[in-house]
């Protein structure tokens, strides 16, 4: 599959409550009601209430404890763990979806935690902000330094994130890994679909972040 057949970029759902971050809402939109799903790097939880209120049973895992003790307080089920070491400690075909939301980039080794993800779950879905923005470029051009969005505001030394990368660069990786796109979804600076009838390279230059649903190419 190349980046041309992948992109352009799918649809999200037009109107939605202001209270929920705009990926969140799409992850949940691709997630069939009473699936069985594991958040990876699940946070405060917020993603794990949204999915519960729509009739899917959540779990999650979560590198900090005061992120486990928040999603404990809110009555989730959640536990502290690394994506990094602890993925390949969960069985195959363990959960229906497997989430990695605004993660992948903090974690240490990408294809090995995008590998678990769709050996654990049946479907993975991914998001993650793009590296390739138009406004990250102009701040590398222009500024010289390492950008600062509002998806991204460490400053280089004091980040989590250690694995930046683009669309394009997520796309040639399910490539390299023989992973299969089901949808695809560029969202831009307010967290509005892409349109669709624009060029491939668009969607890496004018998506602020991705969201990908996918699940384990032929032969796996």
């Amino acid at each position: 599959m190349s980046a041309q057949e992948v992109l352009p970029l799918g649809d999200a759902a037009a109107e939605q409550p202001a209270q929920f971050r705009a990926d969140h809402l799409l992850v949940a939109e691709m997630v069939k009601p009473g699936s069985k799903v594991l958040d990876v790097g699940c946070g405060e939880g917020d993603l794990l209430q949204l999915l519960e209120s729509r009739g899917i049973d959540g779990r999650g895992i979560e590198l900090s404890r005061e992120g486990v003790n928040r999603c404990v307080a809110k009555g989730l089920a959640v536990v502290q763990g690394d994506a990094d070491t602890d993925l390949v400690n969960y069985p195959d075909d363990a959960f229906d979806y497997v989430i990695l939301s605004q993660t992948l980039q903090a974690t240490r080794q990408p294809k090995v935690v995008l590998e678990n993800l769709l050996r654990i779950g049946r479907r993975a879905i991914v998001s993650f902000p793009n590296f390739g923005f138009w406004r990250m470029r102009l701040q590398l051009l222009i500024g010289g330094h390492m950008p600062r969005t509002e998806n991204l505001p460490a400053t280089w030394y004091d980040t989590a994130n250690i694995h930046f990368c683009t669309i394009k660069d997520f796309v040639e990786l399910c490539d390299a890994i023989n992973v299969k796109m089901e949808r695809s979804v560029a969202l831009d600076l307010y967290g509005r679909p892409v349109p669709l009838n624009l060029p491939w390279w668009v969607w890496n230059m004018f998506g602020e972040q991705g969201v990908f649903l996918l699940s384990r190419g032929g032969g796996k």
